[in-house]
């Protein structure tokens, strides 16, 4: 069988054309979330079956949660941990995918016995942590540092010792991570959520006078400045 070479230039056209085309797909899947459409969002970024692709799934799966009626919430949150430690079966070195699977563990923990919850707690430090390893300027990994503290302090698990929290780990958080992002508004709104469970309505109300000021182009960043300006009337 006569055998006809391969042009190398062709080959090169090729392996662009299929790195454009995977980079199209993530970019629509996160053009769906962007817009709010998260179940499709969720859907298409999944069906990429990247870790990438299954990192953004958990990320919509999440966020969807918030729209979707109470009964439904757990088994959305429980979901996007699938796709999270998928994404980290693809690529450990994913770090978005490390914080989904905390993010994702978060929100479940509101549903959980305490026992779980304080198992899911340890879980979700773990995986925060391993995201700021793998990519230190990670803005949100520290917000929900700040959050994670903030909450177990509040709820008095410090005392115990069982999980680590301290309050001298909140401030520092939020510090870092709107220092990294400072244009961003959810970081300046969770800082304010953290800062009401250490009764700390001025600060709060400062945070969320800034937050409100924020320019907000997505479906998400609309609705988190429509909560925040709703949750700034309620406190002045």
């Amino acid at each position: 069988m006569r055998r006809f070479p391969v042009h190398p230039v062709l080959v090169t056209l090729a392996l662009a054309a299929l790195v454009t085309a995977g980079a199209q797909s993530q970019g629509a899947a996160q053009a769906l979330y962007d817009e709010g459409k998260w179940q499709e969002a969720a859907a298409a970024a999944a069906a990429l079956n990247t870790s990438a692709g299954l990192a953004l799934a958990a990320e919509a799966t999440t966020a969807g949660a918030a729209l979707s009626p109470d009964n439904a919430k757990k088994g959305l949150f429980e979901r996007a941990q699938g796709y999270a430690r998928q994404a980290i079966s693809l690529d450990k070195n994913n770090a978005d995918a490390y914080f989904e699977l905390a993010r994702a563990q978060g929100r479940l923990a509101q549903y959980s016995g305490i026992l779980r919850s304080l198992g899911l707690a340890t879980e979700m430090k773990k995986n925060l942590d391993q995201a700021i390893r793998l990519s230190p300027n990670m803005a949100g990994a520290y917000v929900a540092l700040g959050l994670w503290n903030a909450n177990l302090v509040s709820k008095g698990f410090v005392a115990t010792g069982a999980t680590g929290a301290s309050k001298n780990q909140i401030t520092p958080n939020f510090e870092k991570a709107i220092a990294l992002e400072p244009e961003v508004a959810v970081h300046r709104i969770e800082y304010a959520n953290a800062l009401l469970l250490q009764k700390n309505r001025a600060g709060a109300v400062a945070q969320l006078q800034k937050a409100v000021s924020l320019p907000a182009e997505t479906f998400w960043q609309k609705r988190d400045l429509e909560e925040a300006r709703g949750r700034l009337a309620g406190l002045q």
